[in-house]
């Protein structure tokens, strides 16, 4: 699978000062309603705290934690038509209630059409997969801005 279907350029971001879970989620919101838009070709802007609050809603089943400092918070909804997903890179990481209470700094989010039932597991099997890779997820961590994030995660 090529990420470069999923994730846009503008929704990769690297090192802002994020203290906590939810301003991470709403950052992430915050730009899988500007892809979300823009791929839905829609003259209505998608809200960015229905998607916040979508993240939310699942977080509160079971952390999206796979623990190794990596979180994959993820939705489904009818706002958008296609599968969209957005990147956070932390300096320094956050309590995101991880299974091995390590702190996370990676976390990849993605906003799925309801109707992707098979479609949404199998892109999330494959970002687990991929940030389950110790070397992928250091090599991420060793980038220093949001293009070489986004040159590494479509590569």
């Amino acid at each position: 699978m090529n990420l470069d279907t999923l994730i846009s350029s503008n929704a990769v971001i690297s090192n802002p000062e994020i203290k906590s879970k939810k301003r991470a989620l709403e950052l992430l919101a915050e730009h899988l309603a500007t892809d979300a838009t823009q791929a839905n070709q829609s003259e209505e802007a998608i809200d960015s705290l229905t998607i916040f609050q979508l993240l939310t809603e699942r977080e509160k089943l079971g952390s999206t934690s796979m623990g190794h400092g990596v979180a994959l918070p993820h939705a489904r909804t009818k706002l958008t038509n296609t599968a969209i997903g957005a990147f956070l890179k932390l300096e320094n990481g956050i309590d995101f209630d991880s299974p091995d209470n390590q702190k996370t700094d990676l976390i990849f989010a993605l906003l799925v059409p309801e109707h992707y039932t098979d479609e949404h597991l199998k892109i999330l099997a494959e970002l687990a997969s991929r940030f389950s890779d110790e070397n992928y997820c250091n090599s991420l961590r060793e980038t220093n801005n949001s293009k070489e994030i986004y040159d590494y995660l479509i590569d």
